[in-house]
């Protein structure tokens, strides 16, 4: 059984190779304190060398790689000081919004000291309460604007009495005691986070590589050692697909604090769940997937990355038009690879594809914007999304997942099943995952060689134009189908069945006994009879809809039918003419073809349990079939 192991052990199993012999820069050193943590704050102090130049300037970064949306970290940063560490007081100008620039008196270093707020409770900023704190870098440290990323950067922690525990991905400071970390450089402090408090942490090793489960808030509902071990097996079957572990030391944060998102760093992830995901079936599979998706950027965006994506300009936007393969592809893979682990069967598999290959085919955005436009406008449409995203994007996610489907299915087809799409990540991750990154191009051409077909107008339809993707290559290779509609497989003497309600395809929401639009979709009968986000739904043809009955009342009214729609509009009321509609019927719901072929069976098998290759695929059959 796996234990709860002490600081100073776990900073020793956490920490990787010595300096490299060549001499570097001075390093930053900050102190992290949190005398009252019950206020939320996290004290920052940074000795700051200078160089013997009269004045510097400190910049902290405004967003945070794997989350493309500016974040403006310093509006949390409070009572920025300084002075030189005999205690002279230095001037400090705030000379942008993220930057402050500092009189040194030529003093070979200078001491820095601010407070940061820290009250979000996300993946990507900063929080700390009298439990625990969880420190991500890009919302915590200024360092030097000209120069500061070059340098290695030390971090201590100075813990409350009652904590215990702290851990990073950071290498263990040498000399340094407990709770202290080194950082190369600015690149690897920001990528790296950091915990304090009393969480369970369980260790383990893969591939000679040691990695860390740090489960915050396990209380007596989380079953900690089966997330542990289960952690292990995705982390197992992740690095036997890639064939190799290219970090030094990997840690999982897992904050169960009732929230949900997930992080992706080089060298650790941090999730957000809910304790009592392990007492579900659904639940628990969520979270491995979760888990699945964040370990896999370890390889796929953090090192096999677009050339865009690092080195990082951290005051301005950095954009890319690959993130359908960073994103998209890792969600195609996180799910199918739990499926490989073993945690799902392949009925349950396929039903969280055909919730992704549903939630695009039901996007009205899809006919408006690319996928690789999708990626390249992320700053300013996925993380700022209103009442009209779903008419006017898609996410880079959602459509990359199905592309990825598709692409796999269609290299098996091409070459007769001896290989996929897991052939030409591997290579691509060979050729690209070192310093400089992919362009789209050089990723096309990877991926055209492992089908040895032409891809390009494939691609071309698929990435940068809105035509509908075409799944029938993928079905008829694998043997699958779009359920039928139950209607159209009844019997003809069924039981008469009740006749279709009328449908508005619109959202609402019932606070305060209101009945209130929150979402209305691009080709609805709400959309076209001009209903709003915001409208109050008072009656429908001068009968008042009751709170919380809106579903029940369309029950009497039928497709085609014509009614009166009264509405409350910033207090006027409105009569909006509306004729009803049919609600759409599920058509995306994956299942094998009763009908599928021997072949068909082999390839879907070889597909579900990771092989390719005739023989494989023959082998695998029995294994795999829903």
């Amino acid at each position: 059984m796996m234990k709860t192991i002490p600081c100073l052990i776990l900073a020793l199993a956490l920490s990787g190779a010595g300096l490299p012999g060549a001499p570097m820069p001075e390093p930053i050193a900050y102190t992290l304190r949190f005398p009252a943590p019950q206020t939320h704050y996290v004290e920052v102090e940074a000795r700051i060398p200078t160089d013997g130049r009269p004045e510097i300037e400190l910049m902290m970064a405004v967003w945070t790689p794997g989350s493309y949306i500016l974040r403006e970290y310093a509006r949390t940063v409070e009572e920025v000081s300084a002075a030189t560490e005999t205690g002279e007081p230095l001037a400090v100008e705030k000379s942008s919004k993220n930057r402050w620039r500092i009189e040194t008196r030529q003093a070979p270093r200078i001491v820095v000291r601010y407070r940061v707020y820290s009250r979000e409770m996300s993946v990507r900023t900063n929080f700390v309460d009298s439990g625990f704190a969880m420190i991500n870098g890009a919302a915590t440290f200024l360092t030097l604007a000209d120069g500061g990323s070059r340098r290695p950067h030390e971090v201590r922690l100075e813990l409350p009495a009652a904590w215990k525990v702290s851990a990073s991905p950071l290498s263990a400071l040498p000399g340094g005691g407990e709770h202290a970390y080194l950082a190369e450089d600015f690149d690897i402090l920001v990528d790296s986070p950091l915990y304090a408090g009393n969480a369970r942490t369980y260790p383990f090793e893969v591939a000679g590589k040691p990695h860390l489960l740090v489960n915050e808030g396990e209380d007596a509902v989380w079953d900690g050692p089966r997330s542990a071990a289960d952690a292990r097996k995705i982390v197992q079957t992740e690095v036997d697909f890639w064939g190799v572990a290219p970090y030094p030391r990997y840690v999982i944060f897992n904050l169960l604090t009732e929230n949900g998102g997930g992080l992706e760093h080089k060298n650790a992830c941090t999730l957000m769940s809910s304790r009592w995901r392990t007492r579900t079936r659904e639940g628990y599979l969520d979270w491995l997937g979760l888990v699945a998706h964040e370990f896999f950027h370890a390889w796929n965006g953090k090192r096999l990355r677009p050339l865009e994506l690092g080195p990082f300009d951290y005051e301005r936007e950095v954009y890319t038009h690959s993130l359908w393969v960073v994103e998209g592809f890792t969600s195609y893979y996180g799910d199918l690879l739990v499926h490989r682990a073993g945690f799902s069967t392949a009925k349950e598999y396929l039903k969280g594809l055909s919730k992704s290959i549903e939630t695009l085919q039901t996007t009205p955005g899809r006919k408006v914007q690319p996928l690789d436009e999708s990626s390249f406008d992320a700053w300013i449409k996925l993380y700022r999304r209103d009442e009209n995203s779903n008419n006017s994007t898609i996410s880079y996610y959602t459509k990359g997942e199905v592309v990825a489907f598709l692409l796999d299915a269609r290299i098996r087809r091409a070459t007769g099943g001896r290989r996929s799409l897991d052939d030409a990540m591997r290579l691509a991750f060979q050729r690209y995952s070192g310093e400089r990154g992919f362009r789209p191009e050089e990723l096309r051409k990877t991926l055209e060689e492992v089908a040895g077909t032409d891809l390009g107008d494939w691609l071309h339809k698929a990435v940068e134009t809105t035509e509908d993707l075409d799944y029938a290559e993928a079905l008829g290779w694998y043997g699958l189908r779009f359920a039928p509609d139950a209607e159209s497989v009844e019997k003809k003497d069924a039981e008469p069945k009740e006749l279709p309600a009328g449908w508005l395809g619109m959202d609402v929401s019932t606070q305060g006994g209101r009945i209130t639009v929150t979402a209305v979709k691009r080709g609805t009968p709400a959309y076209d009879a001009g209903v709003n986000v915001g409208d109050e739904i008072l009656a429908i043809d001068d009968y008042r809809v009751p709170p919380e009955g809106l579903e029940g009342r369309l029950k009497f009214y039928r497709p085609g039918e014509k009614a009166a729609l009264l509405v409350a509009r910033r207090d006027r009321l409105t009569r909006l003419p509306v004729t009803f509609g049919e609600k759409p019927k599920e058509r995306w719901k994956l299942e094998a073809r009763p009908d599928a072929t021997p072949e068909q069976k082999a390839h879907l098998a070889a597909w579900l349990v990771g092989k390719a290759g005739v023989r494989e695929e023959k082998k695998a059959t029995a294994a795999a079939l829903p």
